[in-house]
């Protein structure tokens, strides 16, 4: 049962992993991914081991998905792993149900003694169908191979393993026997009876030929700690990271206390770990109802990651399931954002690993390039190794806009902007206040507390000072004007809409509220005009939201314009000879020197890159110019066909076009304040 390797290939089973495509699915093959010298002689030895073992051998397949090799993170070394995502995405999904945790501990009724067993390398334990195992080809740069057993990373692997465990010990499941995918729990009430109990579990686990992985089993036990639970002879007990789960971002708001339990530490009790010890305690005496899970339905996981913690929650149709929060660690405040993002994600599927293995899993998160990481074909190594990890489940990952507050934004998504109404309670406050007695110190200065009018308030004083709203308000009884009302204030609606007033100050006062206030974060015209339109009305109100929205110059300068794009690029012919196509520009701004020269006039042959640089004078004329241009440039070089300048008021002046016209030339000048036109004179300035 314990060995230190696997034997070789597993036994023939009446069962057998089976790998079911989408109808019509063709074969998919891979490049294999270019490795280091040391990956490649890593990759060779893990490949002859394999073979060696006969998990797998040589492949004429039309499938092929690229092989790379990872590091093992608990005893060190290196595996062989295949980047299975293009198949997974084309295998009808296995629904077998992994068993609920809370099920599982129901059935622990008083136990007094626990040993946990691991199996070794489990995957490997189960063969492949025969007919599915050229799908599981992978490419390598010594040729191509196939599995004969199930490996990592394919995506019915966990519910099928489930499945067998579940069949070898279906006669001891809720009697002394909880099994999840491979870790395997026994339980008994008296020490004779649970080695009898070891005898029993022992005794399958030889006859189906399982190994297990000695190092990991742990027996004869008082507590154990289980899928997230310590199990002792008193009961079921939480972890002592379990509240964690009730409070958001516990790790942050912790902070000051654990830094404390740091090594090189000093012992001082500050002000701010006051303060967050208070916190946690108001936070934990309101923690908020949490719903419970169903495992049939799927699951939402909304990830976070700061500069100081991760966070993330755990829900399920819009209901909060479990929040956790972790702080960061030493090296890992120094990935890059993408795998800062990426480590969120793991940490979450971890933690919640006995809910989402074998169910479908929505993960929303802020970072918008993480969405592409179940296809992006280039990865880092610790990219790879997470990889492998989030392939054991059925996931699919989504970009959630905006400022990812995973709490917030999960308990309330955002459709629309909704008007909030602040309502005066002027009186109210005015007698709570006299009835506290607070004593105040002598010659103390007192503020006054000015509270401005609402914009409603302000909206009705213009309706009742404006002569078009007493002119509609005149005219009520009429047909036309039946989408009018007054309510008992005598406040003028347009249906349940509140009629604005012809006052320009106090409709631009609106339009700054819902395009420029931190809440609203310039939106577009549309948007707005569909945000105001539910609590406000007045004529043209669309119209003026498009000019506002037109002429507001933060829009104008960050916005992207959402124009059609531009058509393909089309670069100049080039020249046939030198100095036929010629590019002019002038440099400007300079110190003038005792000649009297402050700017150079920069002429430059597009085909051998050779160039003037002229000293002139700003102040020259058109005539000058043109002197200038006969005695240094067409005297050496001749008349050239073409001449390329941006629209300089030498370059667009009469004179200028009609002696180029003279002389045969062809003025081509570039677009306004578009200088790639005039790219290679631009970059000689």
């Amino acid at each position: 049962v314990f060995s230190e390797e696997l034997p070789g290939l597993p036994p023939d089973r009446d069962v057998e992993f089976a790998i079911e495509l989408v109808p019509g699915t063709a074969p998919v093959s891979r490049r294999p991914y270019r490795m280091a010298p040391d990956e490649l002689k890593e990759l060779k030895v893990q490949l002859q081991e394999q073979l060696d073992k006969g998990f797998i051998r040589p492949s004429s397949s039309p499938w092929g998905f690229p092989a790379l090799v990872i590091e093992k993170k608990d005893q060190g070394g290196k595996r062989l792993c295949v980047d299975y995502r293009p198949l997974n995405a084309v295998t009808i999904k296995n629904k077998y149900p992994l068993p609920h945790i809370d099920i599982l501990f129901d059935q622990l009724a008083g136990p007094k003694v626990f040993s946990k067993i691991d199996l070794r390398s489990g995957y490997y334990q189960i063969k492949i169908r025969e007919e599915d195992i050229p799908k599981t080809a992978f490419s390598t740069r010594y040729g191509l191979y196939e599995y004969l057993v199930m490996s990592f990373g394919l995506t019915n692997a966990p519910a099928f393993f489930m499945y067998m465990m579940n069949l070898v010990f279906m006669n001891e499941l809720d009697k002394f026997v909880v099994v999840f995918i491979d870790d395997i729990l026994i339980y008994s009430k008296i020490e004779e009876e649970h080695k009898e109990h070891l005898r029993i579990v022992l005794t399958w686990l030889r006859e189906h030929k399982l190994y297990s992985k000695f190092s990991k089993c742990a027996f004869w036990l008082k507590k154990v700690s289980f899928l997230g639970h310590i199990l002792s002879e008193k009961g079921v007990a939480v972890d002592p990271s379990y509240y964690r789960r009730f409070i958001k971002d516990f790790s942050k708001t912790a902070k000051p206390m654990t830094s404390l339990t740091n090594k090189n530490a000093k012992y001082g009790w500050s002000s701010k770990c006051k303060e967050a010890f208070q916190t946690l305690k108001k936070l934990l005496t309101s923690a908020p109802m949490l719903a419970q899970p169903n495992i049939i339905k799927p699951f939402d996981v909304y990830c976070d990651a700061s500069g100081s913690g991760l966070g993330y929650v755990l829900m399920q149709e819009g209901r909060v399931i479990a929040y956790a929060s972790c702080q960061l660690r030493k090296h890992e405040a120094n990935y890059p954002t993408h795998d800062l993002e990426l480590t969120a994600v793991v940490h979450a599927l971890k933690i919640w690993r006995h809910y989402l293995l074998g169910n479908t899993c929505h993960i929303y998160t802020d970072h918008k390039s993480l969405k592409y990481i179940l296809t992006q074909p280039e990865l880092n190594m610790r990219q790879r190794w997470w990889l492998e990890l989030i392939k054991d489940y059925d996931v699919e990952i989504h970009y959630h806009p905006g400022k990812a507050n995973v709490v917030a934004d999960a308990l309330s998504r955002k459709a629309h902007c909704n008007v909030i109404e602040a309502r005066p309670t002027v009186r109210v406050i005015c007698c709570e206040m006299d009835e506290i007695e607070t004593p105040t110190e002598q010659h103390a200065e007192l503020y006054s507390l000015i509270i401005e009018p609402t914009i409603k308030d302000q909206i009705i004083v213009a309706q009742n000072q404006d002569k078009g709203m007493a002119h509609i308000r005149e005219g009520l009884d009429e047909k036309k004007r039946a989408c009018f009302t007054l309510d008992d204030q005598g406040v003028l609606w347009f249906k349940n809409r509140l009629v604005v007033p012809k006052d320009m100050e106090l409709r631009k006062k609106i339009l700054d509220e819902a395009h420029t206030s931190m809440f609203t974060m310039h939106p577009g015209s549309n948007k707005m005009y569909q945000d105001l339109k539910q609590k406000f009305w007045w004529t043209r109100m669309k119209r003026e939201i498009a000019k506002y929205v037109s002429e507001c110059d933060v829009c104008q300068r960050v916005k992207a314009d959402h124009l059609k794009p531009a058509g393909m690029l089309q670069p100049l012919a080039i020249p046939a000879w030198k100095w036929e196509d010629v590019h002019m520009d002038f440099i400007v701004g300079l110190p003038r020197t005792q000649k009297g020269y402050d700017s150079i006039w920069v002429i430059i042959d597009r085909l051998t890159k050779s160039a003037h640089f002229l000293p002139v004078k700003t102040h020259y004329t058109a005539a000058t110019y043109s002197e200038i241009y006969i005695s240094w440039i067409v005297s050496l070089h001749g008349v050239p066909q073409t001449i390329t300048s941006d629209r300089g008021l030498l370059f667009v002046s009469r004179f200028w076009e009609q002696l180029q016209t003279a002389l045969g030339t062809n003025l081509i000048h570039s677009s306004a304040y578009h200088p790639q036109t005039s790219g290679q004179v631009e970059r000689v300035n």
